[in-house]
């Protein structure tokens, strides 16, 4: 192309050469030469309209999480790169491929305290892969190639770019684009060490009780069917974080449940019983580890992990295996002999027979009494065939979620997992459905979430996206409302919530909604739902004072395990 085209033109010609077919974003003065150029390239690249910046992050990330591709999101200047800020921490922490793009004011205005001047780059590199401001438009192509590199690369995350209006103005000569492969100083794939393997390798072959714990670097690594492989052959039971379920279906007979403060007896309590630890793609965190001092220290740990920042950051590891699990997995996995572990395996069982009787049993069939939110969970999810995207807000309805939703293929789970969210269940289950639009995507939200970003109702009317709805509403901040309940005295401080009519709200935005009070209307309201052709909505009314057990207390032992009131 010899011809001079703009700065926002050479934005939009770069993003499309990425293979971006999607953006979440919102309008504004600074960022409106690029939203212009949109207006040219429809056919290319479809923008989705959200209700707030938030809510484009969200969005994005949720739309990442289940297409496996980099999520973007179009933002203007000032307030509008501080709401997104949000959900840029949020993909940082999780690891999310994402890329935000912000306006910005003219360059001889940089400084001067502008009308809708932030110092975007300044704000968000500490919650950034990378963060660059773009001040000529002979830049634009350059800064996105690497953008999308470093966001899709070696261990994911986002990068901020943030742009100037007269580098959106200006005119570049002679556009060409080359999508980036190479940063002097950044390796995204550590080179995989032999002798990391073997010893990893010869560890495992004289392990008694192994333990494999399976986080989402598996998932974002692409590495299902080499974990598969791996566990088969060594007959390793596994335990999953909350972002690493999925990665193994919930039924294979090898796995375990999940790991952390609400996550099942068995991993939790045989995580201080093992004799090896394998962690694969996850970075020990806290609500996984508990009290650092008593975890785990029977075992041998090995660490599997991409970036070499988590290796003994919170685990002083036995040995690490650094690279890629796609990779580094089969590597081990061809030196292990092929064992089966009926003994040790039957110790999870017994677990698993214990919080069946003590937890389960009463939350999945009550035979009384108001509903249950993991009784409502179970049943939408086997009314899906388990085939469904789980994407949920953050409290109890989280917790309930992950733990009775199950999952028969990978990427079936979208959750704010490390920065913990409110307000990220409704967007993301958008980006999800956008992400994956062959699939039922089934969002679970408190009745203070879905409060936090209930303006992206508009979003899904305006595209009429099919997204399930259910708020488990209990008229609490149900997971604080736990807290406050077991290590409070029962002091509800603040955590009472009078609600609004969420039928006639969902109705405002023609959403079709449904109250469900009683356990007799729940299998039809559940059908009803499923079966519409669009977003639906049901309004849930379960019990108020429901608790999410097991729980291992806030950095205690992780086999320091609560199974109820007493």
């Amino acid at each position: 192309m010899n011809t001079k085209i703009t700065g926002s033109e050479a934005l939009i010609r770069s993003l499309i050469n990425e293979g971006v077919d999607t953006i979440f974003g919102y309008p504004g003065g600074a960022i409106m030469p690029v939203f212009d150029c949109l207006y040219d390239f429809k056919k290319e690249i479809n923008h989705i309209l959200v209700r707030h910046e938030q809510g484009a992050t969200h969005a994005a990330q949720g739309y990442a999480r289940t297409s496996g591709k980099v999520g973007v999101a179009l933002v203007t200047s000032g307030p509008g790169a501080t709401n997104a800020v949000t959900g840029i921490a949020d993909a940082m922490l999780d690891s999310t491929p994402m890329v935000v793009i912000s306006g910005q004011v003219i360059s001889s205005l940089l400084g001067s305290d502008a009308f809708q001047e932030a110092d975007v780059v300044g704000i968000t590199q500490p919650i950034s892969k990378w963060s660059y401001q773009i001040r000529r438009p002979e830049d634009m192509a350059w800064a996105v190639a690497r953008a999308f590199y470093i966001a899709s690369t070696g261990r994911p995350g986002p990068v901020v770019l943030d742009i100037t209006k007269d580098a959106q103005f200006g005119k570049v000569d002679n556009y060409t684009y080359e999508r980036g492969a190479f940063i002097r100083s950044y390796q995204p794939k550590p080179d995989i060490k032999d002798a990391e393997i073997e010893v990893a390798a010869q560890i495992i072959n004289e392990a008694k009780k192994p333990l494999a714990l399976v986080g989402q670097g598996v998932i974002l690594g692409n590495a299902e069917k080499e974990l598969l492989a791996f566990l088969e052959k060594s007959g390793i039971p596994a335990a999953s974080t909350i972002l690493g379920l999925s990665a193994i279906p919930s039924g294979h007979p090898q796995h375990v449940g999940m790991l952390g403060m609400h996550g099942n007896i068995g991993p939790n309590r045989k995580t201080n019983e093992c004799d090896v630890l394998i962690a694969i793609g996850m970075r020990f965190d806290d609500r996984v580890t508990g009290d650092l001092k008593t975890y785990a220290k029977q075992a041998k740990i090995i660490h599997f992990d991409i970036d070499k920042a988590e290796i003994n950051k919170n685990v002083t590891v036995t040995a690490r295996v650094l690279g890629d699990v796609k990779d580094s997995l089969p590597k081990v996995t061809a030196k292990l002999n092929g064992n089966k572990f009926p003994e040790w395996l039957a110790e999870f069982k017994a677990c698993d027979d214990e919080e069946y009787n003590f937890v389960i049993k009463d939350e999945l069939y009550p035979e009384s009494g108001k509903l249950k939110m993991g009784e409502v969970i179970n049943k939408v999810s086997e009314a899906t065939d388990n085939d469904a995207v789980l994407v949920t807000d953050v409290g109890q309805h989280q917790m309930m979620g992950v733990r009775y939703f199950k999952y028969n293929r990978s990427r079936s789970v979208v959750t704010s997992g490390g920065l913990g969210t409110m307000g990220f269940g409704l967007p993301a289950a958008i980006g999800a459905k956008y992400g994956a639009p062959d699939r039922t995507v089934c969002l679970f939200v408190g009745d203070g979430g879905i409060q936090m970003t209930i303006q992206e109702l508009g979003t899904i009317m305006q595209t009429d996206i099919d997204v399930k709805i259910v708020i488990l509403n209990n008229h609490f901040l149900g997971m604080v409302r736990q807290w406050q309940e077991l290590f409070f005295d029962e002091r509800y401080s603040e955590t009472v919530m009078k609600n609004p009519d969420f039928v006639k709200i969902a109705e405002a935005y023609n959403i079709p909604a449904k109250k469900v009070e009683t356990r007799d209307e729940l299998d039809k309201a559940i059908a009803d739902m499923l079966n519409h052709k669009g977003s639906y909505l049901l309004d849930v009314q379960v019990e108020t004072k429901g608790m999410v057990y097991p729980m291992v207390p806030a950095g205690t032992c992780v086999t320091n395990i609560l199974l109820g009131n007493e």
